[in-house]
């Protein structure tokens, strides 16, 4: 049964980051779903970053959430990143593992990964460094408002990245449409737009607290960015489900779009 959707003032007051990297992210050895995920997450961005040449100077990820691993080959093929989020205390817990303050979760296990991914031409604790350089910004953002970013100047992006964020912060499908819309005024012509999501999801889990899922098809999704002025470059589905106990997704998508036009 769906539960409507969940407001921004229910994220900022029951999401809590800690749970859901302890949720979805505590990679290891175990063939759990979230784990075959992960693993299907990073091998496709280290495709993306590192073999198809999506690259250039600024990458701005939207609603990077409490998480890093999207940005771990990103960082191999863009000069400097910006993380976004509109939690916040998503942000704090970003600016918690950039700081290497106490407490922060540990990505050492993810961060093996990648290199293995990579050729092994660096090692877990270089590659964090390299994106924690990387990282030169930690700022706010809200999809469903004109200027995302709200006044904070940006020079336009080479590429925005969207990871499990906007079937979570739109609440239809005219929603998404407007996201994209508004998203798209960060980016320069030419630049290209990266997002992964779950598919035909109408909510996920974290421990007993429940969020909602914009369920998004294939199709809709296509249209969606057609609509807001790029050509799609890639599109592939991942079978790969999330357990059955956390959500009900049919799947993930990986979409690369073009931005042919500038936004009006």
């Amino acid at each position: 049964m769906e539960s409507g959707f969940t407001s921004k003032d229910t994220y900022l007051s029951h999401f809590n980051p800690r749970d859901y990297l302890e949720n979805y992210y505590s990679f290891g050895s175990s063939d759990s779903a979230e784990n075959q995920v992960l693993r299907l997450l990073l091998k496709n961005l280290f495709k993306i970053f590192c073999l198809d040449g999506v690259n250039g100077d600024l990458l701005i990820d939207i609603g990077s959430g409490p998480t890093i691993y999207q940005l771990l080959s990103a960082c191999e093929s863009f000069k400097e990143i910006i993380a976004t989020d509109y939690i916040d205390q998503n942000l704090q817990e970003l600016e918690k593992w950039l700081k290497k303050e106490p407490g922060a979760f540990s990505w050492s296990l993810v961060m093996t990964y990648v290199c293995e991914l990579e050729g092994n031409r660096a090692k877990g604790p270089e590659k964090e460094e390299k994106l924690r350089r990387a990282i030169k910004q930690v700022l706010k953002c809200d999809v469903t408002q004109s200027r995302p970013l709200g006044a904070v100047s940006l020079p336009l992006a080479d590429c925005l990245l969207s990871t499990l964020c906007l079937d979570a912060a739109c609440p239809d499908l005219p929603a998404y449409h407007s996201a994209l819309r508004n998203l798209s005024s960060l980016l320069k012509p030419g630049g290209y737009l990266v997002i992964i999501d779950a598919l035909e999801s109408s909510y996920y889990m974290i421990g007993e607290q429940r969020f909602s899922s914009l369920c998004l098809r294939q199709e809709e999704v296509k249209a969606a960015v057609r609509e807001a002025g790029y050509t799609i470059k890639q599109f592939e589905v991942i079978p790969q489900s999330y357990s059955s106990t956390r959500a009900n997704n049919k799947g993930l998508f990986f979409l690369v779009g073009q931005k042919l036009r500038s936004s009006e």
